[in-house]
């Protein structure tokens, strides 16, 4: 009786693992686990140096990517939004790429509207998408205005107070690029901090992790995030838990589950193995 319920646990129905696994991932949307990443130092530095700069400092924001991204990425965005407007900064927001503007703008309402209260054109201004890439990158150097004339909803820029004596990166005390490859954070460090006198934060998926881990190191980036895992690290830090937790709660129940069918099909393979070696 035992061998024959060993031998149905060893030709398990693989589609128990995957319900199993499904419930462990979409459990953490009903139960809060709460489990706190230990912080590692890019996202530290990340959180110190936004924390260091004078309430209502100007920050000029660039955010870069698309629905594609968006799980890991988007969660980044509210939370940087979310502590520049506790410490009442103000951001001035952009985006290099065409499929993003729909989904900043709604990130922006959601924060910096509907939660803080701020009022548009003087917390905050968002001036939408403009093409051109690194030229784009290299033209605000010499002139936001002439590269932005009117924002997102049409606006000429020289009517948002915000944007009062804003000329160039100078006005600004960081630049904090949000993106998912191409144009981003390689290109803002090849064409905006090696020639002009801005300190950049970034905040990208995880699969760049190699390649801006360097210019951390090399201080070229002040800050970094990466990944769903940098996001969750950062949420904890300004004590905002959101979808990067809970993500990485869902992650962390997969993995668990992971391992018990591991141990459990390794358990049952050796008991029959032996129970066939006595008999």
């Amino acid at each position: 009786m035992a061998h024959t319920t060993l031998q149905r646990l060893e030709k398990l129905d693989r589609r128990w693992v995957f319900l199993a696994m499904a419930i462990a991932v979409a459990s953490p949307l009903f139960f809060k686990l709460g489990l706190a990443p230990k912080t590692t130092p890019p996202v530290k530095a990340f959180y110190d140096y936004i924390e260091a700069l004078p309430p209502g400092s100007r920050v000029l924001c660039s955010f870069d990517y698309d629905p594609g991204s968006k799980a890991e990425l988007n969660p980044m965005c509210i939370g940087v939004l979310e502590h520049l407007m506790v410490k009442g900064h103000k951001p001035v927001i952009i985006t290099l790429w065409s499929t993003a503007p729909a989904l900043i703008e709604r990130n922006i309402n959601l924060i910096c509207r509907d939660k803080y209260g701020k009022q548009y054109g003087t917390d905050y201004a968002y001036l939408g998408l403009k093409e051109g890439r690194e030229a784009v990158m290299v033209a605000m150097g010499k002139s936001i205005r002439s590269t932005f004339p009117v924002d997102f909803y049409r606006t000429p820029v020289d009517q948002l107070p915000l944007m009062n004596g804003v000329e160039n990166y100078e006005q600004f005390s960081a630049l904090i690029n949000v993106s998912a490859g191409y144009p981003g954070t390689k290109e803002y460090v090849q064409y905006v901090t090696s020639r002009f006198d801005i300190p950049m934060l970034s905040g990208s998926s995880a699969v760049s992790v190699p390649e801006y881990s360097a210019y951390f190191q090399s201080g070229q980036l002040k800050g970094l995030l990466t990944g769903i895992t940098g996001a969750a690290e950062y949420e904890t830090l300004i004590n905002k838990p959101g979808l990067a937790m809970t993500s990485m709660d869902g992650q962390t129940m997969g993995h668990f589950v992971i391992i018990a069918f591991i141990l459990f099909g390794n358990i049952v393979y050796f008991i029959i193995r032996r129970e066939k070696s006595k008999g």
